[in-house]
C-alpha cells in the first residue's frame, strides 16, 4: 500500500478530484474573476444553439479522419521499407524519425513559412513547375489539407517506429513457410504480414485517434488560430478561447466533457470492431 500512495495521492489530487469538479463548474455561469453562478444545464443548451460549436466538432471529425488514416498508411510503408536490411538503414531510420521529435511550436512557425503566399518555399518550387502561386493556410479551400499534409510531416515518425518494432517480432518461420507454400510477397503480406501486425495496427489507430482531437492545438494556433472564416477551428481550440479569451470558464467546462464523452465513444466503438479484425497470439483465426 505504501509504495502505491505517491501515484494514488497524485491521481487522486491531480485527475480524480480535477474531473470531479468539472462536472461541477459545466453547471454554472463563471468569468473565472468572480463567483460561480449555478445555471444548471444552461450550458449544454447553449451549446445546442452554437453554430460555431458544430462548425468546430466537424471540423475536428474532417482533420482527424483524413489525417490518421493518411499518417498510419504512410507509416506503415516507411516501417516496410525500413525493415530491410540495406545498407545505412540506420541513418534512414532516423531521419524519418527525427521530424516527431521536433519542438511543435518550433515546426509551427517553420510551416507557416514554407506556406506563405508572399514569399514561401512551397510557393517558390511551384514558380519553378510552372504552377501558379496558392495562398494555402490562408485560403478556406487549402487551409484544412494543409493542416492534414503538415501532421503527416511530423505524426508519421513516431507511428512508424511502432510499426517497425511490430515488424521485428514477426517469427520468420511464418515467412519461410509460406513461401515453401509458394506464397509471393504479396500473399505474405495480406496473410502474414497484416494479421501479425494488427494488435500493433490498433494501437497506433487508437493513440492516433485520441492524439489528433488534442494534440493539433499547438500546430494550429501557432499557425491559422482556427482561421481562415474558422475553417480549421478543431474543437480543442474552441473550448480554449471559450475558457481563456471568451473567460466563459463554465461553458468550456461543458464543452470538455462533451469532447471526454466523444474521445470515450470512439475509442470504445474500435475496441468493439477491433475484436472482428484483431489477431493475437493464441487465436484460432488465421
Amino acid at each position: 500500500m505504501l509504495c502505491i500512495a505517491p501515484w494514488f495521492i497524485g491521481f487522486v489530487v491531480f485527475t480524480a478530484i480535477p474531473m470531479v469538479s468539472a462536472f461541477g463548474i459545466a453547471l454554472t455561469k463563471w468569468d473565472i474573476i468572480g463567483n460561480p453562478e449555478f445555471v444548471g444545464l444552461a450550458n449544454f443548451q447553449k451549446m445546442a444553439n452554437d453554430r460555431i460549436f458544430y462548425k468546430s466538432l466537424s471540423n475536428t471529425f474532417l482533420i482527424s479522419f483524413s489525417a490518421v488514416p493518411l499518417n498510419l498508411t504512410v507509416a506503415l510503408v516507411l516501417a516496410l521499407a525500413l525493415n530491410q536490411k540495406v545498407r545505412g538503414v540506420n541513418l534512414y531510420r532516423t531521419v524519418y524519425f527525427l521530424p516527431s521529435q521536433m519542438p511543435l511550436v518550433a515546426a509551427s512557425l517553420l510551416w507557416l513559412w514554407i506556406f506563405n503566399p508572399d514569399f514561401g518555399l512551397a510557393n517558390i518550387l511551384l514558380a519553378m513547375v510552372g504552377l501558379p502561386p496558392l495562398k494555402w493556410l490562408f485560403d478556406p479551400d487549402l487551409a484544412r489539407p494543409t493542416i492534414v499534409l503538415i501532421t503527416l510531416w511530423g505524426g508519421v515518425g513516431t507511428a512508424m517506429m511502432v510499426f517497425l518494432a511490430g515488424l521485428q517480432g514477426i517469427p520468420q518461420s511464418l515467412y519461410e513457410a509460406s513461401a515453401i507454400d509458394g506464397a509471393s510477397r504479396v500473399r505474405q503480406f495480406q496473410h502474414v504480414t497484416l494479421p501479425m501486425l494488427s494488435p500493433v495496427i490498433f494501437f497506433n489507430l487508437i493513440i492516433g485517434i485520441i492524439s489528433s482531437f488534442q494534440a493539433y492545438f499547438t500546430l494550429i494556433y501557432n499557425t491559422t488560430r482556427g482561421g481562415p472564416a474558422n475553417e480549421t477551428l478543431i474543437y480543442i481550440i474552441f473550448i480554449f478561447f471559450k475558457a481563456f479569451q471568451d473567460f466563459e470558464m463554465g461553458y468550456a467546462t461543458a464543452l470538455s466533457l462533451v469532447l471526454f464523452a466523444v474521445v470515450l465513444v470512439l475509442t470504445g466503438i474500435q475496441f468493439l470492431l477491433a475484436r472482428r479484425w484483431v489477431y493475437y497470439e493464441g487465436d484460432d483465426r488465421a
